[in-house]
């Protein structure tokens, strides 16, 4: 079972109320909507406390090609909905390596669902099976209109499709994961669901509420 995740603190400089918040749910509150808002996430309380009171664009700009580019929300895209909603997300170690899948209630960042580590896995193939995951779990407990979101297009098309296209080979150590896969596809085939999938806007919204932390 893997372990619990690490503490992140967040740095509103400009928002509905700066400030510094231990978790996305009670940062995402004073960020979204507002246009123009600098926020980001720190791994201690130290460096988010530093962070405050400091310029944000030594922090949330980055240079490309020679020019500075924000990393600020952007309005266009809307907001997501967070009540009844499931956010899925995948950890990898590297392009292939030992990978985990959890699922959490948007709205109150409860944990629904977590598994992993299996050996030599891929991300895509984490968030393919976290998506599925969560729709057997919803189906299973009548929540028909529950939104799935997911920050992976490509395992978005890969449950359309009821099929992956990986060029991950089969081997001793993922044969397990590869199982999983099989009776994935084999539920996609032999079930129907109404839950709207949808995609993740990191750029605008933040890290997925999923979000393992690692990044």
């Amino acid at each position: 079972m893997a372990g619990s995740k690490k503490q992140k603190y967040y740095v509103v400089w400009s928002g509905g109320t700066p400030g510094i918040y231990s978790s996305w749910a009670d940062c995402q509150k004073h960020v979204q909507g507002v246009k123009g808002a600098k926020y980001k996430s720190f791994d201690s309380k130290a460096d988010a406390e530093l962070a405050f009171k400091s310029d944000p664009a030594k922090y949330i700009f980055k240079k490309k090609d020679g020019k500075t580019t924000p990393k600020a929300y952007d309005p266009s895209v809307g907001l997501p909905i967070t009540n009844n909603s499931i956010a899925v997300d995948a950890a990898c170690s590297g392009a292939r390596g030992p990978m985990e899948y959890r699922g959490v209630w948007i709205e109150t960042g409860q944990q629904l669902f977590i598994k992993g580590p299996y050996e030599d896995g891929t991300n895509n193939i984490g968030e393919f099976l976290g998506i599925v995951h969560a729709l057997a779990y919803l189906k299973q407990h009548g929540y028909d209109s529950t939104i799935i979101y997911t920050d992976s297009r490509t395992a978005m098309k890969w449950v359309r499709d009821k099929k992956i296209k990986t060029t991950l080979p089969k081997n001793d150590k993922n044969a397990v994961l590869f199982e999983y896969i099989d009776r994935a596809i084999n539920w996609l085939e032999n079930n129907t669901y109404m839950n709207p999938i949808r995609k993740w806007e990191t750029k605008a919204w933040g890290e997925i509420p999923a979000d393992f932390g690692r990044k």
